[in-house]
């Protein structure tokens, strides 16, 4: 048995220039090109051995799936060296395997063998010590552990970890070589460790960019579902609340109610399934500020008994919002519209739209006469229409202030930047 140093830390930005001239100059060394074998023979197994590594670092840079990533690990450096079985184990904090990726075995071979190993015998001296291990013969060193039943026999054996920025994530190890494992393989395979680690790092990396981008869009989805959905179902049940009342004194009236109830219910399905594959609801698409908040005054006078008038002054249009802060601030109106309903105990509401800042922002106020509220006050987890109208404006660099008391009702306003990409191209604002 021949020890080896501590394998090389790999370099979490990619290998420089400079490193990559060295690597490509050991792998040549590695794989058969030294001072004493340059026979053409020779240089020809180099050159193979060359590209082999080369193809295998592309094919763990390809891969950013961490599942798929270590099984590429795996089954890529098993054919490197041309071991028989090739494992990656993964260690937590206490050195302990947690993960234990196989190649070599089918799955039934493997199910057989019974759980993974957590890291006893040779496996723990080389996390113990971390460094790489030569062994010509496991069934007759020492400090074997030993196999499972069913598990195949293993001779020959190299050990070699896996790290990134001084730090050990894992280990590789082969076993079954044909002659067993010279100093070349343990060169060429810890060489192949440095690029393993970075490899699991970027998968590892993306995997967390990836969760954060779900909860991300849950919480999207979840404003959005209650600042349209929910709203509109819940403007339909307002409107019907007095409808039994009607039926007896104003039967006609009665009627006119259920038929709008059912329109906007038919609306509010497309809403749905325009959400649900991922468009935006129609009512606020593809509309400019003024015709959205003129069609959400439209459905909330019908939907409600609030009378309700919107004024926008003519340089308006002038003030460039681009679709989706177009879109925020609308649902930021809907929420708004919405919570009057509910709420306010309103007999009146107003929306005014202007400009500000020598028409570099837009400012949105709603203005109603209801019974007002407290801002300051605590509000439970199912009460997040203000948190929502918050993150919203927030999103897109805005700003929200709500003044409201019991004696004047409620006053929300909303500030709105310019979208100053609105409008032009790569060489300046078009003609």
């Amino acid at each position: 048995m021949t020890d080896a140093a501590a394998p090389r830390a790999a370099d979490p930005d990619g290998p420089s220039p400079g490193r990559r001239a060295a690597e490509a100059e050991s792998a040549r060394t590695v794989a058969g090109e030294s001072d004493l074998a340059r026979t053409p023979v020779a240089m020809a197994i180099a050159e193979e051995r060359l590209a082999a590594f080369d193809a295998s670092i592309r094919a763990m840079a390809g891969v950013l799936a961490v599942d798929r990533v270590l099984q590429v690990i795996v089954d890529r450096v098993r054919e490197l060296v041309g071991a028989r079985y090739a494992a990656l184990g993964i260690v937590d904090g206490e050195g302990v395997i947690e993960q234990f990726i196989t190649s070599g075995m089918s799955r039934l071979e493997r199910s057989r063998i019974g759980p993974p190993p957590r890291g006893h015998g040779i496996l723990g001296l080389i996390i113990r010590e971390d460094r790489s291990y030569r062994i010509l013969d496991l069934m007759q060193d020492p400090r074997r552990h030993g196999f499972p039943p069913n598990h195949p026999d293993m001779h020959s054996f190299l050990g070699v970890p896996v790290s990134i920025r001084g730090r050990t994530i894992g280990n590789l190890y082969l076993t079954e070589k044909d002659g067993g494992f010279g100093e070349v393989d343990q060169q060429l395979v810890e060489l192949f460790a440095g690029h393993a680690a970075i490899a699991m790092e970027n998968a590892r990396l993306h995997d967390q960019v990836q969760s954060l981008a779900i909860v991300e869009e849950r919480e999207r989805i979840g404003r959005d579902l209650h600042d349209g959905v929910i709203q509109s179902i819940y403007a339909v049940g307002l409107s019907l609340e007095d409808v039994p009342d009607l039926m007896v004194e104003e039967p006609a009236e009665a009627s006119r109610r259920v038929e709008r109830a059912i329109e906007s219910l038919d609306q509010t399905i497309r809403d749905i399934r325009n959400f649900i594959f991922g468009l935006r609801p129609q009512l606020l698409d593809g509309v400019d500020l003024v015709e959205g908040l003129a069609a959400l005054a439209d459905e909330f006078r019908v939907n409600t008994m609030v009378d309700v008038e919107l004024r926008a002054g003519q340089e308006v249009d002038g003030v460039p919002l681009g679709p989706e802060r177009t879109l925020e601030v609308l649902s930021v109106a809907r929420e708004a519209l919405s919570n009057i309903a509910r709420h306010a105990k309103a007999t009146r509401a107003e929306i005014l739209v202007a400009t500000a800042g020598d028409g570099e922002e837009m400012t949105l106020t709603i203005i109603d006469n209801g019974v007002g509220f407290d801002p300051d006050a605590p509000r439970g987890l199912g009460h997040l229409g203000l948190a929502n109208m918050d993150a919203r404006m927030a999103g897109i660099g805005g700003a929200l202030a709500i003044e409201s008391s019991g004696d004047r009702g409620t006053r929300i306003i909303v500030q709105i930047p310019r979208d100053s990409s609105v409008g032009e191209t790569e060489d300046g604002p078009e003609a």
